[in-house]
């Protein structure tokens, strides 16, 4: 059985979206039950929450766009582009694991999602060094 690196590819950038949503989701989980939600930074103006939510925005969007063009297309240069992207998001995890650790009250769930995340992340870097590695075929 031939080894699909793009299949792989885009389960894990599912498992990573997924769980990003569910972090997100997991911090506002207390406002259901009458209790506050920790705060890193207030926004304290329409604009600074503007620029949040377009981040964020860019954030999720990013991954999506990698899953439908790992499906559409298979040139190296676009591979060599999609490694560098894993290994931002990579980045970006352990940068967000360790600001974390340093919040008022670290919230250990949160911490061992994230970590969980970063883990997949480093397989989707591996896998996608991979990819790159892998000759060009007509039809993979």
């Amino acid at each position: 059985m031939a080894v699909s690196y793009r299949e792989r590819i885009i389960t894990l950038w599912s498992v990573f979206l997924l769980g990003t949503l569910f972090h997100t989701q997991l911090g506002l989980i207390p406002l259901f039950h009458g209790l506050p939600v920790i705060e890193s930074q207030r926004a304290t103006t329409i604009y600074d929450i503007s620029a949040i939510m377009w981040l964020m925005l860019g954030f999720f969007v990013v991954p999506m766009l990698a899953m439908i063009l790992t499906a559409f297309t298979d040139s190296k240069r676009y591979r060599r582009i999609h490694f560098g992207l894993t290994v931002f998001y990579s980045i970006m995890n352990l940068l967000h694991v360790l600001l974390d650790l340093f919040v008022q009250l670290v919230l250990w769930y949160q911490i061992a999602l994230i970590v969980f995340l970063l883990l997949v992340g480093l397989l989707l870097n591996f896998t996608a060094f991979q990819w790159i590695r892998l000759p060009l075929k007509a039809n993979e």
